[in-house]
């Protein structure tokens, strides 16, 4: 049985708006994939619709083979987690209640020692005991994909499939550049997938291993930095005045808006 998730022939319509239209990806573990394009080319919902929170209108999500629609909540929440672009808290909750809510689809499993485990890669140490609902956007981020992380927490290491929607937005370069980091270090340990809707198109050329293009709700493309971040393909789909370069110490694409 395949270990990756895959669609075949993914559409998705409402009312008579066509969101997303034939749409064939893989996401494998051991790779950071981002989805990128310009507003309202359909990442946010392409998200919601690989991980389950919204049915297609034709064709289907595969997970390991089975479709997602088969797979019981419990089991599913074990294997895919999502962290949204943001999250509120109805009631107050300290730091460390939310990251533990990661671990709903493990009630046997030793969750103070996995909560203290993702805090201290994600940088929430200096969080602990306060206010959810009283941090910056940037150290709610944080927490959040602490969160998510715990979700996915088995045997010392995140397994399976991690979908982020713009974790990097409300934080500075620092925490931008550290997150990055560790998602591409969790990803190479091979046993996580993940998955990131990013608009900055440097960022996703830094830190992913594939990058998706999408426009209007399709794929236009599909391949490594170097294959979709061409001038050409970024001027057509963007209609951006725009450069690409190369990385000045990485063998990478970097894109230049024109003045």
């Amino acid at each position: 049985m395949p270990a990756q998730l895959h669609t075949e022939n993914l559409s998705l319509k409402i009312g008579h708006q066509q969101l997303l239209e034939n749409i064939n990806v893989s996401l494998h573990p051991g790779e950071v994939v981002a989805l990128i394009g310009p507003n309202g080319a359909g990442k946010s919902t392409l998200l919601r619709t690989l991980t389950g929170f919204q049915p297609p209108t034709s064709g289907q999500v595969l997970l390991k083979g089975k479709d997602l629609t088969r797979w019981s909540s419990e089991s599913l929440s074990r294997l895919r987690a999502v962290m949204r672009q943001q999250s509120t808290m109805a009631f107050s909750w300290c730091v460390e209640d939310v990251i533990a809510m990661g671990r709903a689809p493990w009630p046997s499993d030793n969750t103070n020692h996995v909560v203290n485990q993702v805090m201290a890669l994600t940088g929430c140490d200096a969080l602990k005991g306060r206010d959810f609902s009283r941090l910056s956007g940037g150290e709610q981020q944080r927490v959040q994909l602490a969160r998510a992380l715990a979700q996915l927490w088995h045997d010392d290491i995140p397994q399976g499939w991690l979908f982020l929607d713009e974790p990097t937005s409300a934080l500075d370069l620092y925490h931008q550049q550290h997150i990055l980091r560790l998602l591409k270090r969790l990803a190479k340990m091979g046993a996580l997938s993940v998955c990131v809707v990013l608009h900055d198109l440097n960022l996703a050329a830094l830190w992913s291993d594939r990058i998706i293009l999408l426009h209007k709700g399709r794929v236009v493309a599909d391949g490594t930095p170097d294959h979709v971040l061409d001038e050409q393909t970024l001027q057509r789909w963007y209609q951006a005045d725009l450069r690409v370069l190369r990385h000045p110490d990485h063998p990478v694409p970097q894109v230049l808006l024109e003045q």
